[in-house]
């Protein structure tokens, strides 16, 4: 589950300014500690403005052929049906 930056913001006040044990309000408020931990040391770093959502993925795909080999094989593929797996 993705939270808004607001509700991280929220959470990290309400477990600074709970009588109880961390762990114990974090099970309160349903939120696994080292979720917390994550937002709670981008938010010690670098100030409220950090717990901004991030993409949970690269953009960059590490396995992509480049597209001047890819039309380099498709051209192999078509002027050489034989060699084809197809």
């Amino acid at each position: 589950m993705r939270y808004p930056a607001s509700e991280k913001l929220e959470n990290i006040r309400i477990v600074e300014q709970s009588h109880l044990p961390v762990r114990r309000t974090l099970a309160r408020i349903g939120i696994p500690p080292t979720t917390f931990y994550r937002w709670y040391d981008r938010y010690v770093e670098h100030g409220p403005e950090e717990p901004e959502d991030r993409p949970s993925r690269s953009s960059k795909v590490w396995n992509r052929i480049p597209d001047a080999v890819r039309e380099q094989i498709v051209d192999l593929a078509l002027n050489e049906p034989d060699l084809s797996p197809r």
